[in-house]
């Protein structure tokens, strides 16, 4: 197999926006320490969240209520709001490609407790 359409695409990805926004954003906003914690555990509070959901679950109380209380103090941040939304972008994107690679392949790639 050739994998040098696979480096194109790694430096086309590289190259576009999205990537760019993200990492200009992620620079500037992981720098401030608070903010860096907060954005950690922003995110092991989604993944829980998002396991408990996968689990057909609801999280407990406490969980969804400081995952709701650091998301409106994240966003209220105009910046962060802004990398966090790149972010979300980025991962959209990633997503989007694995989907087109995977399917031309017709090999099935699921996540257990996924489907639907």
């Amino acid at each position: 197999m050739e994998y040098a359409a696979a480096y194109r695409l790694a430096d086309e990805i590289r190259a576009s926006e999205e990537y760019r926004t993200y990492h200009r954003l992620k620079e500037s906003v992981m720098g401030v320490d608070t903010q860096a914690a907060l954005i950690q555990e922003y995110r092991k509070l989604q993944v829980r969240l998002q396991m408990s959901a996968m689990a057909g679950q609801t999280a407990d109380a406490e969980t969804m209520q400081r995952f709701s209380g650091i998301s409106a103090l994240l966003f209220s941040k105009a910046e962060v709001r802004d990398f966090l939304l790149a972010e979300m972008r980025l991962q959209q994107t990633m997503a989007d490609i694995f989907k087109i690679v995977t399917d031309a392949t017709g090999v099935e790639i699921s996540v257990p407790g996924a489907e639907g």
